[in-house]
């Protein structure tokens, strides 16, 4: 089987992606238990997943309602929302993806024969499309439109848009060969890709909405998969600077576009990218000056001191989304990474979809799997480290393996009842890190536990009661909306990061702009610093946009000034949610809904 998302090859019945670490199956959203993709029936509720008898989503029988092919709790979010949707501006990625020579294939077979392939088709788009929580906006004959950051707002609708393409690549490219072989038809899929800003429309009791398209956005995206090859997915530059590094892109040049005056740069998606966060794409152009934060920084190395001795401590860091919460943990690792183990997982905002997946990343690391290790190899460097730090860890190795996508012929975990299975998997993980500490210190970081899904939530609950009698230092962070049950540990500590201070974002601006830009030019940052309000990521954001603008001019830390505008605007990088910080009351109604970057100060 080949990962939808990384393109990797995986054997047969796998469990998990060798790559990307994404199940295959998929948890069931009222009993957590995992399901494969054909289930009908959660065998943990017995709930159905599906109706028995599935509205047909082909539109040859007519327009259907969104709220047939819309998912219970998406279609709850939408209805919950509209009035406060509805004439805003959003920032999204558009997905087209149709079927090419579709009026010559339906000539090949009789038309009810016809009508049940697209029905299918349909159905794997729709899927495909939700599970990373876009909304269909509209079937166009022979594909779809699909939306994501509207009417439901996401930070990362591009990152969203690209994982759901490759999944939908990896799908459609089955069921191309499934059609070729039973029907000798030649069935083959383009999908294009573009971002930009959108006005929402009404939305309707039956959730049809219209969208105004803003600077061409949706037309573009149209243009993308009408260019693209079949089977491949392209998409425009914009889309292509908010997935840089995070998506290994295909640069296929300049493109005279129709309606479009300047040549526009297209890409072609190829598959997931090296990098992984936010905070790595930062690093690798250069991470700007750390200013503030000595104090939280100071309170992170009592608690490894506090560790080291032999009493665990856990730190949460909490904040608003681009405060910095990451950009800490960064600057307190560098140095202990000589010093001690250094253990990091994350989770992505779609991640509550995919069961373990930020254990599973956790264990490649732990194990230092390399995506280029083949099963065997795989397979010795997990037993070889278990035995090696407890011969009485081997009866860990099935769901270990499991976990990993590691075949294990004589494992009878399949076999297992789910929820003994979860808790021993859960159980067996713990034993592995507590065990580690024995010999050493260990420092474990968890990055975005807004976003963990169930199981992986699980461990750390599990884990977090053996932290007081282990040499570990847990280290957390997360957004105020997230909830927890350690605050009465008496070894938990918990820090706020709020805005920098006015000195503080000063010397931040003043090393980004440069002394050059600085002189004379208090009316420039003035206009920055009240715009952003002491968040680091929004001032970064907005002098980048600045450079790129052609405001300023010149490198980072040395730019001079060409104008000064009247007002600035917020860069759809950073955009805003009613509970982000960094920007003013004022402007939170003008920009609410609009992406939010989930960057390297997050």
């Amino acid at each position: 089987m080949n990962c939808p998302m990384c393109r990797v090859d995986n054997p047969v019945n796998s469990k998990f992606r060798l790559e990307c670490g994404a199940s295959f199956a998929s948890p069931c959203p009222k009993c957590g238990i995992e399901l494969p993709p054909a289930a009908k029936f959660r065998n943990g509720c017995g709930h159905a997943l599906r109706p028995t008898s599935p509205q047909p989503l082909a539109p040859s029988l007519g327009s259907p309602s969104p709220l047939n092919y819309t998912p219970k709790h998406l279609a709850d979010k939408i209805l919950t929302a509209r009035a406060a949707l509805e004439g805003e501006r959003k920032q999204v990625t558009v997905l087209f993806a149709d079927v090419k020579g579709s009026m010559e294939l339906a000539e090949q077979v009789d038309p009810e024969e016809w009508h049940r392939i697209l029905d299918r088709f349909f159905q794997i788009l729709t899927d495909g499309v939700h599970r990373f929580e876009g909304t269909v906006n509209q079937y166009t004959g022979d594909g779809i439109m699909a939306l994501f950051g509207a009417p439901i707002a996401h930070e990362d609708h591009a990152q969203r848009a690209c994982y759901a393409a490759l999944r939908l690549g990896e799908e459609l490219q089955r069921y191309g060969q499934e059609l070729k072989r039973q029907r000798g038809l030649n069935f083959s899929v383009r999908i294009g890709l573009n971002s930009g800003e959108v006005v929402v429309g009404r939305i309707g009791d039956d959730l049809r909405m219209d969208y105004t398209a803003q600077g061409h956005t949706v037309g573009l995206a149209a243009r993308m998969e009408q260019l693209a090859e079949v089977g491949r997915v392209y998409l425009t530059e914009h889309t292509g600077r908010l997935v840089e590094g995070l998506f290994r892109l295909g640069d296929l040049g300049l493109f005279t576009v129709k309606g479009v005056h300047d040549p526009l740069r297209v890409y072609e998606l190829q598959g997931v990218g090296p990098l992984r966060t936010r905070l790595e794409v930062a690093a690798r152009r250069g991470l700007s000056r750390f200013v503030g934060r000595r104090e939280q920084l100071e309170q992170l190395k009592q608690a490894w001191e506090a560790a080291h001795a032999g009493h665990g401590q856990i730190v949460a860091v909490m904040g608003e989304a681009g405060i910095g919460k990451s950009r800490l943990f960064h600057e307190f690792k560098v140095p202990l990474q000589a010093q001690c183990p250094v253990l990091e997982t994350f989770s992505v905002s779609h991640g509550k979809a995919y069961a373990y997946l930020p254990v599973i990343d956790l264990l490649r690391t732990y194990f230092h799997i390399a995506l280029e290790d083949d099963e065997r190899a795989r397979r010795e460097k997990v037993t070889g480290k278990v035995l090696a730090l407890d011969r009485t860890l081997e009866d860990t190795l099935p769901y270990v393996f499991a976990l990993l996508g590691i075949q294990d012929p004589t494992s009878a975990l399949p076999q297992m009842d789910a929820q003994v299975r979860r808790r021993r998997t859960l159980e067996a993980i713990k034993r592995i890190l507590v065990r580690e500490t024995l010999d050493q210190p260990v420092t474990l970081i968890c990055e975005d536990l807004h976003w963990f899904d169930g199981e992986s939530q699980a461990l750390l609950d599990l884990l977090v009661e053996s932290v007081a009698t282990a040499r570990l230092l847990l280290l957390v962070n997360y957004r105020p909306e997230y909830h927890h049950g350690w605050g009465s540990k008496t070894y938990y500590t918990q820090l706020r990061l709020d805005p920098l201070g006015k000195a503080e974002a000063g010397e931040l601006l003043a090393a980004l702009l440069g002394p050059g830009a600085a002189a004379g030019l208090d009316r420039l940052q003035g206009l920055i610093l009240d715009k952003t309000e002491g968040n680091p990521f929004f001032i970064e954001e907005v002098v980048q946009t600045l450079a790129e603008e052609g405001v300023l001019r010149g490198d980072r830390g040395s730019y001079r000034v060409e104008k000064v505008p009247a007002e600035l605007h917020i860069p759809v990088t950073v955009g805003v949610r009613d509970a982000a910080a960094g920007l003013r009351p004022r402007d939170r109604r003008a920009n609410r809904g609009r992406d939010h970057g989930n960057a390297w100060w997050s």
